[in-house]
């Protein structure tokens, strides 16, 4: 059975100007849940300069298996949902041997941007817009045949009905139509 090769994760975030003491405490946290997970070799983080709003985050697992335990980890996907307000993600890099901790990367096993996480404000308007006239049309359209049925049997039934037009063809369409808008990199705030 061939030996594990140790991975590691270089990722590049942009801190929004006044975050910057938050970012910290962000990914110390980040570094106390991988802790508790088999296979965590080590982690940590610099910025590019004293003014710079980027930073380099950099952690380490003993294969890709373990480090795609982590990755999919809920503990990890709460730890980044709760950041959505303090950084974006430029770029994400896999990468193997010991290089992966120093500036010029050995073998670059995978490069793929990460998804950046749309304010709250942006994802509600994203459900908002095609929920407001699929369900309008289903109100005009079905519940008048249906007058007769308790109010929970019309609710459940237009559930059942929405819930999957939303999730497979709505939502799709309308994220990939506002895809430039939900992606746009924040604006840090102005004194």
């Amino acid at each position: 059975m061939p030996q594990a090769t140790p991975i590691t994760v270089s990722i590049t975030r942009t801190v929004l100007p006044e975050h910057h003491r938050r970012f910290n405490a962000w990914v110390q946290a980040g570094q106390d849940l991988a802790r508790e997970w088999d296979g965590y070799l080590g982690s940590g983080w610099i910025r590019t300069s004293a003014n710079s709003n980027e930073w380099h985050v950099l952690y380490r697992f003993s294969s890709a298996a373990t480090l795609a335990a982590w990755d999919d980890s809920e503990e990890r996907r709460w730890w980044i949902n709760s950041a959505s307000e303090l950084v974006e993600i430029t770029k994400v890099e896999h990468r193997t041997g010991i290089e992966g901790w120093f500036e010029h990367p050995g073998e670059t096993t995978v490069n793929i941007s990460e998804t950046v996480v749309p304010p709250r404000w942006k994802q509600a308007v994203s459900i908002f817009l095609p929920f407001f006239p699929l369900s309008l049309l289903a109100n005009l359209l079905l519940v008048p045949h249906l007058r007769a049925w308790p109010v929970v049997l019309v609710v459940l039934l237009t559930t059942c009905i929405l819930t999957p037009l939303m999730t497979y063809i709505f939502l799709p369409v309308t994220t990939r139509l506002l895809r430039p808008w939900l992606s746009r990199p924040r604006r840090p705030k102005r004194d």
